[in-house]
């Protein structure tokens, strides 16, 4: 008696997965690598039941974001580069200037950076909250702290 095996692919619908909430804390990591954990849990590569084309990824709470590091002269060469629209409208904001002014706004931009520049993209940014101190008010939906 032969038994037969089934290797067919799961794919999941959208009401079959329970978000979660994980809470990261910035203190004294690196920029990048914090970030392509984040992007890997917001797109929702992180569960066995990853499907490419929905939205299937966690929720992320990060805080103390002015706590943030990063590595080599970046501290000194790194820009945020953004144009208004109009003639030489170009705008360069120094990493130091947005450290000071926006911290929350470099996690957020770098984790943008390496979400899909669409739809799906678009819907996964929606459920990151970065916190540049240490409090946050989403307690009611029961994050849990993770450490990388």
């Amino acid at each position: 008696m032969s038994t037969q095996y089934s290797q067919k692919t799961k794919w999941v619908n959208k009401g079959e997965r329970q978000r979660q909430w994980l809470v990261f804390d910035a203190t004294g990591k690196t920029l990048g690598r914090l970030s392509s954990e984040i992007a890997k849990i917001l797109r929702g590569k992180h569960t066995p039941l990853f499907t490419p084309n929905i939205d299937m990824g966690d929720g992320v709470i990060v805080v103390n974001a002015e706590k943030i590091v990063v590595t080599g002269d970046k501290e000194n060469k790194k820009e945020y580069r953004h144009h208004t629209g109009h003639m030489g409208g170009l705008r360069r904001i120094p990493y130091s200037v947005m450290m000071e002014r926006h911290p929350e706004r470099i996690i957020e931009k770098a984790v943008w950076g390496m979400l899909p520049h669409n739809k799906l993209g678009r819907q996964q940014i929606k459920r990151l909250k970065v916190f540049a101190g240490k409090e946050h008010h989403l307690e009611a939906q029961q994050p849990v702290t993770m450490n990388i």
